[in-house]
């Protein structure tokens, strides 16, 4: 074989032995604690870690970016690599001379077996070259699996099955033939079984009952805490409102007296030099701010905009008339409540909204009264990602798709083959897209009979976006793949993002397609899709760009900084966007 590399967890309690066949990536390595990641999880900051790192220190903050962290999601991704690594048996490896920690193969004598680490229990817990005890008891020293038979024969410390009784009889299997005709307690066996039978229950019914008292316990010094801390919540977040809007009412004063004064300036500048012009580049024109969490979903109907966040409830934002300015002041008008988790998808279809969660359920809610209609227990798993075309509803969760009745809400297909999450949903009016790990899967919406298969390289497919020419793709390591919907084959990779691209959307821009991507590096870039360039980047979210939606020209981008920021170009530019 190949140099050792000793596994950097090989002083861990649950993995004392790791002996790995060759180095490692090191992209597989836990930024916290600088180990091949156990048991990967996806934070809400978006990086991964082992679950241990993120749980064992209640403020554990991202190294990268600062944040304070939780876990969202298993990484299955990297638990599949992982799993994957070669490493030796523990059997057949040794601690090297002069230190406590570091292990090496044995010479001779060992387990010769490589296994991948994902299989590794399931081998060490039936290795011939396991030791393993005597059961005749602890004098008998431990011998290899493989040997345990031969021992056994001429084991000399059978005891007798009535030992319990103060029997102290040890020998051969032979001899303890002979003693059972002469052992005092063998005639009484069957009386002394029932005995035990009756003191086996009575202490199974103690057990019993003290586990029941130990729960109550819990669930009432539970119920306690989680009393005291709503109690302390309800004060901190009204004193924290109280704050922010105070705040907020004061950057806006501030703002406009800026906005103003620097408008006239230019304006001034501009016509005495002759240079007055409007700029085609798109500009932040306003900022919703509402979510206690991060901001993972967004749709748009008629004028309004519906955003789904961490803090498991959909926001509703639209146009609040006032005397300066009847049509484009948007306000929050409803919160919807209703899922027990991070609202993942948002979707519309004639008067419904969709809603999936983490929580794994479909919410239906009519547009017009807001009011919940019924909710769907959708997917084994969280629902990622929801579209919708020709009265059907299509829902993206672990390795399966479900197409549902948009009239009687009940599923009419499953598409199921998928390799991994389905993340990514795209539906026309003739096919149905969804991107998996390393492959976009194609459906013809008629027959529901796959109609292509494509290839993706960069990992996982996290978004989608469809132009009438071209099939576009954002993946997990850091790339946009362009696509001919005619023959399947890449045309370009647009390249410049630093993270993973979560969110893709095509505008009309001046006549013009134009692409924008949200990316985990906190920007937004707009691409020329005639010459396939990067024409503007912008970065005004102060987190991770999770989603994108548009409206009556307008852009509209949630990240996990709370809040949802709105786009135009200054040729249709409306009053900028509140609270």
């Amino acid at each position: 074989p190949s140099r050792l590399t000793l596994s950097s967890s090989s002083s861990s309690l649950e993995d004392p032995c790791m002996v790995f066949c060759s180095p490692p990536n090191r992209r597989l390595y836990c930024a916290l604690c600088n180990k091949v990641y156990k048991d990967p999880v996806i934070t809400t900051c978006g990086h991964t870690f082992c679950r241990r790192c993120c749980t064992s220190k209640p403020n554990e903050k991202c190294p990268t970016d600062g944040y304070q962290i939780s876990v969202v999601v298993a990484n299955l991704t990297v638990s599949d690599q992982v799993g994957e690594l070669l490493i030796h048996c523990k059997f057949g490896c040794q601690l090297k001379e002069g230190t406590a920690d570091e292990w090496e193969l044995m010479p001779e004598g060992g387990c010769p077996l490589t296994i991948k680490n994902s299989q590794r229990r399931l081998h060490e817990q039936n290795c011939e070259y396991a030791l393993v005890p005597c059961p005749n008891g602890t004098t008998c020293p431990k011998v290899m699996r493989k040997h345990l038979d031969e021992h056994l024969r001429i084991c000399e410390h059978v005891a007798c099955p009535h030992s319990k009784y103060k029997c102290g009889f040890r020998g051969t299997r032979e001899q303890l033939s002979e003693h059972l005709k002469s052992c005092q307690f063998e005639q009484f066996k069957e009386i002394l079984s029932e005995f035990d039978d009756r003191i086996g229950s009575l202490n199974r019914q103690v057990k019993q009952k003290n586990e029941e008292i130990t729960f109550l316990r819990q669930m009432l010094a539970s119920s306690t805490d989680r009393l005291n801390m709503l109690e302390k919540n309800y004060e901190f977040r009204m004193e924290r409102q109280d704050d922010n809007q105070a705040k907020l009412a004061r950057e806006l004063a501030e703002f406009k007296s800026q906005v103003g004064f620097l408008t006239n300036e230019m304006q001034t500048i501009a016509t005495r030099a002759g240079l007055q012009r409007e700029s085609n580049h798109f500009k932040c024109v306003g900022t919703f701010v509402g979510h206690d969490g991060p901001i993972w979903s967004l749709c748009t109907h008629g004028d309004l905009v519906y955003s789904g966040s961490s803090d498991n409830t959909i926001k509703v934002w639209g146009p609040v008339p006032t005397v300066w300015d009847p049509n484009t002041t948007y306000r929050c008008q409803r919160t919807l409540q209703g899922h027990t988790g991070i609202v993942l998808a948002l979707a519309t279809w004639n008067d419904h909204l969709y809603s999936g969660g983490f929580d794994k359920t479909i919410r239906i809610w009519r547009i017009e009264s807001f009011a919940l209609e019924g909710t769907l227990q959708a997917h084994e798993n969280p629902v990622c990602t929801l579209a919708t075309a020709r009265g059907l509803l299509f829902s993206g969760s672990l390795k399966t798709i479900k197409v549902w009745d948009t009239a009687q809400h009940t599923v009419i297909k499953e598409l199921t083959g998928q390799n991994h999450w389905v993340r990514a949903l795209v539906a026309t009016n003739r096919h149905l897209y969804a991107g998996s790990y390393q492959s976009i899967k194609i459906w013809d919406l008629e027959s529901f009979e796959t109609v292509h298969v494509v290839e993706v390289n960069g990992g996982s497919v996290y978004s989608l976006a469809v132009t009438s020419n071209l099939l576009i793709c954002g993946t997990y390591e850091n790339s946009i793949h362009c696509y001919s919907l005619e023959t399947y084959e890449q045309t370009n990779t647009l390249a410049g993002h630093t993270g993973t691209v979560y969110a893709l959307i095509v505008i009309s821009s001046q006549g013009h397609p134009v692409l924008f991507s949200a990316s985990y590096d906190r920007a937004i870039r707009v691409w020329n899709l005639e010459s396939m360039s990067c024409v503007q980047q912008l970065i005004r979210h102060q987190g991770s760009v999770s989603c994108l939606a548009t409206m009556h020209g307008r852009m509209y981008s949630g990240a996990v900084d709370h809040c949802v920021k709105v786009w135009q170009q200054p040729a249709v530019i409306a009053t900028p966007c509140g609270k």
